[in-house]
């Protein structure tokens, strides 16, 4: 995000708890069996872990995992685990302290390690961290990135940096590709295919043999559309079928219209998700050169 971001949504904008708990049920209700808690940041909303803890109590509950930047991790690990956190993403694009500074305008990569520590001690398994490689920033660090996180036992995943950025900077010329970085990789690892990708937008190499792997998620040059089978609800209830979707259905109008019985809303929210999903295109366009940027940036729909 940029530095100067001001643009903050006021808080009756936002789902209450009781609000995202009743779009989830719906969700589960119709065959969603994952939700992934992400953000911006999903650790700064002061009820983050009574929300896992509800959700954990849905009936069928669905597995829940969370994509966070690590920062409040240390403190917080143990309660997400003990409410029915399974598993986590932490984001980290550096090992560098003054990249890390550079790139965040915070200097907390300390914070980061020390999360991903509690993360390990509170049993959250696996732990995957991604990486977006970023020409002429930090490119040169994959390898250390790799070695760093077989040492410490985590799951490594980059990323192609996606036209999502609130900056609005990107550039294919100057976008990292998946090939790029195998390539890097492959210098000093041998990288074998892992069958069986299914719908995981990652595709993963077993490293040296296995049994480590590491992952490489071409969204932009190797579009998984066909495969795709998620949805996305952002923080003011408007589901989205794609990232990169120019549409959303909003079920902050659902829940709050007044004349609706709670039966209706609860019907009307499950035909959302069915719409939605039969909506679903077979690709979001990107390699298009009719592609529109979304307007809303990664930190507002939900990474």
């Amino acid at each position: 995000m940029p530095q100067d971001f001001a643009n903050w949504l006021p808080s009756e904008h936002l789902l209450t708890t009781d609000e995202l708990i009743s779009v989830i049920e719906a969700a589960v209700s119709q065959g969603i069996n994952e939700v992934r808690l992400t953000g911006g940041e999903p650790l700064l909303r002061p009820d983050i872990v009574e929300i896992v803890a509800r959700i954990n109590s849905i009936p069928d509950a669905p597995k829940l995992s969370m994509t966070t930047n690590g920062l409040a991790l240390a403190e917080l690990a143990k309660p997400l685990v003990e409410a029915g956190l399974l598993r986590i993403n932490i984001s980290l694009d550096t090992l560098d302290r003054e990249r890390f500074k550079k790139l965040t305008f915070r200097d907390r990569i300390d914070d980061v390690f020390a999360g991903i520590e509690a993360a390990q001690v509170a049993g959250l398994a696996p732990i995957k961290i991604n990486s977006v490689l970023m020409r002429g920033i930090n490119d040169d660090e994959s390898t250390a990135l790799l070695e760093w996180a077989l040492k410490e036992g985590l799951n490594l995943r980059f990323i192609e940096q996606m036209p999502l950025d609130a900056g609005g900077s990107w550039s294919r010329r100057e976008m990292v590709t998946a090939d790029e970085i195998f390539a890097d990789l492959s210098i000093q690892f041998s990288l074998t295919p892992v069958d069986e990708r299914g719908s995981s937008p990652a595709e993963e190499f077993y490293i040296d043999g296995g049994p480590s792997v590491v992952g490489i998620i071409a969204s932009v040059t190797r579009p998984f559309c066909a495969s795709c089978d998620r949805v996305r609800l952002t923080s003011d209830g408007q589901i989205r079928a794609c990232l990169f979707s120019m549409v959303e259905t909003d079920t902050r109008l659902i829940l709050r219209d007044i004349d609706l019985s709670a039966e209706q809303k609860r019907a009307r929210l499950v035909a959302a998700f069915q719409s939605t999903i039969k909506a679903k295109l077979p690709g979001h366009g990107i390699n298009d050169p009719s592609f529109i940027q979304p307007t809303r940036p990664m930190s507002a729909i939900g990474g």
